[in-house]
């Protein structure tokens, strides 16, 4: 019998990295049947998308609270039908909120639920450990020091890597992104990402536009790329630029492109997030900046463990890159430190040696490697390859 495996992949990131799991999975398992919540690159793939991951996407506490009873009741709906249809497995692709609850139900049922990139429980919230021992089979964590903190809960884990360090080349081509983006003449280039959310780009678009003012004041050489998501951002960005006069500096919004503009930019300024994380790999000098609701930044600041909120000063561990979060992200402090990588190339040179060997730490073949910690729990192993049945 073709073995039958159950997911739920929240959001566009995780429809992405369940499509390559579907993909390794099948190259031991060609007969293997995938079903659940997914989107289009897991329906590429194969998968049966009973509901789309979209469905899940959700932007903040108030639109999750807004949306409960939606939510709630997909969710439902996915455990009876994994109960009557007892997979071999279950997968829940990031997506904690939903998943977790999800995987708990369904483990308690007799089935694996596997649960594939690991909460931020070293950054907050660190006593959800105890509710993840109780709904997983098992743990696969994107980060290297992660593992540690689930064997000390007695919970089963495999480190995978990040899929981003497989995909993104050692050493990017800063010439052909120039050429890409009509750059190749501009002998200093600013990339700016103010977040894939509307609320991130409504936060950020004045203090970025009022930054990058103060930058053409000081180099008159200098050009500014802005990669936006969806026709909203884009949207958002541009009231921004008229409402602060500034249609007159050297910005260019771009659709997408966002990697193309990190890799030909000489430093780049990002809101905390994945993005942060891409910049590291194409071996990227940047500025990490946030702000959000005051009450909301208070409340997150007291849950916080660690002093940083960046993803590669905190897979360093130290303080690679600078930070400026909520009143300290002004446009002066945030000139003046994209102002010091522009004006010392052996930083820049230093801190590219150092992500190097961050994105070497971070590429392990992820698909292949959480195949291969997921198969025994389908009483398989990396080598078993089966046969295809007759018509």
């Amino acid at each position: 019998m073709a073995p039958r495996i159950a997911m739920v992949a929240g959001e566009a990131s995780g429809d992405l990295l369940a499509s390559h799991l579907i993909r390794a999975l099948k190259q031991q398992m060609p007969d293997a049947e995938f079903f659940g919540i997914g989107g289009p690159k897991m329906q590429a793939e194969g998968f049966n998308a009973l509901w789309s991951c979209e469905r899940l996407a959700v932007h903040g506490y108030v639109d999750a609270l807004k949306r409960y009873r939606e939510l709630s009741g997909i969710r439902r709906s996915m455990l009876r039908r994994v109960r009557r249809e007892r997979p071999d497995a279950f997968i829940g692709v990031d997506a904690p909120d939903f998943n977790l609850w999800l995987e708990g139900k369904i483990r308690s049922s007799g089935i694996p639920a596997i649960h594939f990139v690991s909460p931020s429980i070293w950054a907050w919230r660190g006593g959800r450990i105890k509710g993840i021992a109780r709904s997983v089979s098992h743990m696969l964590c994107l980060f290297p020091f992660e593992p540690a903190l689930y064997e000390k809960a007695g919970i089963p884990v495999s480190y995978v890597g990040h899929p981003l360090a497989d995909v993104f080349p050692l050493q990017p081509n800063r010439s052909a992104a120039r050429e890409l983006l009509g750059l190749s003449d501009c002998p200093r280039v600013i990339a700016l990402l103010p977040g894939s959310r509307q609320s991130e780009v409504g936060n950020l678009a004045p203090i970025y536009i009022a930054t990058a003012r103060i930058l053409a004041e000081r180099h008159p050489d200098i050009s500014f790329v802005v990669p936006l998501a969806t026709r909203e951002t884009r949207l958002l960005f541009a009231e921004a630029l008229r409402v602060a006069d500034a249609e007159d500096l050297p910005i260019r919004m771009l659709f997408g492109h966002a990697v193309d503009a990190m890799t030909a930019a000489d430093a780049v300024l990002v809101a905390s997030g994945t993005a942060s994380l891409e910049a590291a790999l194409l071996k990227r000098p940047m500025v990490i900046s946030y702000r959000m609701g005051k009450w909301q930044y208070r409340l997150m600041k007291r849950m916080a463990y660690l002093p940083w909120v960046g993803l590669p000063n905190i897979l360093c561990n130290e303080s690679v890159v600078p930070e400026l979060l909520q009143d300290d992200a002004t446009p002066e402090a945030l000139a003046d430190a994209l102002d010091r990588w522009l004006s010392d190339p052996d930083a820049c040179a230093q801190v590219a040696q150092r992500f190097d060997v961050l994105h070497r730490q971070l590429r392990q073949n992820t698909a292949e490697k959480a195949a291969a910690a997921i198969l025994p729990y389908l009483n398989r192993t990396p080598e078993w390859k089966p046969s295809r049945q007759p018509a």
